[in-house]
């Protein structure tokens, strides 16, 4: 199982940019290139997803057993040539002062070497201490390899890599110079989701080049070759869509487009393995609802980027608002939560929704919830086989706030750790909707699919 693991020094280093231009690179090759990310995140796996023309699944601490990372490494890697994993801030950053959720706790737990990325803007002799810091901080870890990135031309590159070579044994695999066609376009969470950029594929060929050229790909892959065999202590089962009659099948209606694109692929996969085929909506040029929806899910994203092209699709909007006064079963994330909510404000111009949630919607300069959340259920939970007592992990990240909420329906979680909707409470219920501002994920600690689709049923059983 040939792998590697793409960290820094710190975040904002460039590895998202590189991990992308490896991928798509050793795509390019030929191999079978399969992507991992470290943590909660939805707009990395976007680009590297598409880079290496399949899905990237993420590794999380906060939501997955040690048993389950590794699980999901192997199966998702059986049948590729070498698995690409990229952390998230530097590697030995974390929540945790002990370091146990942070990247090289990854590390260890998969027993993967490491490529770190370096930004050397304003460095050069500097490298080598960093290097060696990092090193003798914690030995269980191999990096087996540097690239330097954002370097300011030759005369850079040659300082770098005789001060790496002089002063330590970690071998420069790369230096890649500072170019227009490594920018990634950024904002408030982050990069430019890759569904909203039509020029993405183009983007991703450029840095591809610019990588082939700057990185050599042989001793990546000699590396990555390197990497030994990893093994659970238990057996996680894998989820596979089912393959029954599509008859048999519930159709969950996914609201699925450049406004709204946040979904963990194992997720969705969970979705199908219990039953459900999935319709995509696109809620900015679908006039109506499809027909014969069983369930709707409507995922995080951007609302507030589209809000008066959403606004403007007022069919759709009409029907999504009579689909749920009519009990049809909705779970709703984030970018959905405030979709149904009465109005979008931000910068100054304000734009009616769907109207559902008797609230107004306002974005805010700064985060208004941003991290990990604990969440604990309520007797108001509507899915079945409620979870008492559980401590429910998942992670929220919003810049919005819901002002205005009047009663018209109750809470599912009361919110030990994290803001939620009203800092005590999330996920607002309401006949069959189930909406917050916390992302969850299905693992084998909480299988909210599962639960939703169970839901489903028992509201199609009482019809």
């Amino acid at each position: 199982m040939s792998r590697i693991y793409i960290s820094a020094a710190h975040k904002s280093s460039g590895k998202t940019t590189l991990s992308i231009g490896l991928c798509a690179a050793l795509n390019k090759s030929g191999l079978h290139v399969q992507s991992f990310k470290k943590g909660p995140d939805y707009i990395d796996p976007l680009w590297l997803g598409q880079a290496s023309q399949g899905k990237c699944y993420n590794l999380d601490f906060n939501t997955m057993s040690d048993d389950e990372i590794i699980s999901k490494l192997k199966q998702k890697s059986q049948a590729a040539d070498i698995s690409i994993i990229e952390g998230n801030k530097g590697l030995y950053d974390g929540v945790m002062v002990d370091g146990s959720d942070s990247n090289a706790a990854v590390v260890k737990l998969l027993k993967t070497p490491v490529v770190l990325v370096i930004d050397t803007r304003g460095v050069t002799r500097g490298v080598a201490p960093l290097l060696l810091g990092y090193q003798q901080f914690d030995k269980e870890i191999n990096i087996a390899g540097v690239i330097f990135n954002m370097v300011g031309g030759a005369r850079h590159e040659k300082k770098l890599r005789g001060v790496v070579e002089t002063y330590t044994d970690i071998p420069v695999l790369g230096a890649v110079h500072k170019h227009i066609d490594l920018e990634l376009t950024e904002r408030h969470l982050g990069l430019m989701p890759i569904n909203e950029s039509e020029l993405a594929h183009e983007k991703i060929m450029k840095i591809a080049s610019l990588v082939e050229q700057q990185v050599n790909l042989e001793k990546i892959l000699s590396i990555a070759a390197i990497a030994p065999s990893v093994s659970t202590n238990k057996t996680i089962n894998s989820v596979t869509p089912t393959s029954s009659n599509k008859k048999q099948l519930l159709r969950i209606g996914i609201c699925k487009d450049s406004s709204f694109g946040f979904y963990y692929q194992d997720d969705l996969e969970a979705l199908e393995a219990q039953g459900a085929e999935l319709v995509n909506i696109n809620t900015i040029t679908d006039a109506h609802l499809p027909v014969g929806l069983d369930g709707l899910f409507i995922g995080g994203g951007f609302p507030e980027t589209h809000m008066e092209q959403l606004s403007a699709n007022v069919s759709l909007r009409q029907d999504i608002h009579d689909a749920i006064e009519a009990g049809l079963p909705t779970y709703a994330e984030c970018g959905g939560l405030m979709y149904l909510s009465e109005s979008l404000q931000w910068q100054g111009k304000v734009a009616p929704m769907v109207g559902i949630i008797p609230a107004d919607t306002i974005m805010h300069e700064k985060p208004q919830g941003r991290g990990y959340v604990k969440l604990e259920e309520t007797d108001h939970m509507i899915w079945p086989n409620k979870m008492e007592g559980l401590v429910i992990a998942g992670h929220e990240f919003h810049y919005s706030t819901l002002d205005n909420l009047r009663e018209k329906g109750s809470f599912a979680f009361r919110v030990l750790r994290g803001t939620g909707i009203t800092g005590d409470e999330d996920g607002w219920v309401y006949k069959n909707l189930l909406a917050s501002y916390a992302h969850m994920r299905d693992t084998s600690r909480y299988h909210w699919a599962q639960r939703f689709v169970a839901f489903i049923k028992t509201c199609d059983q009482n019809k």
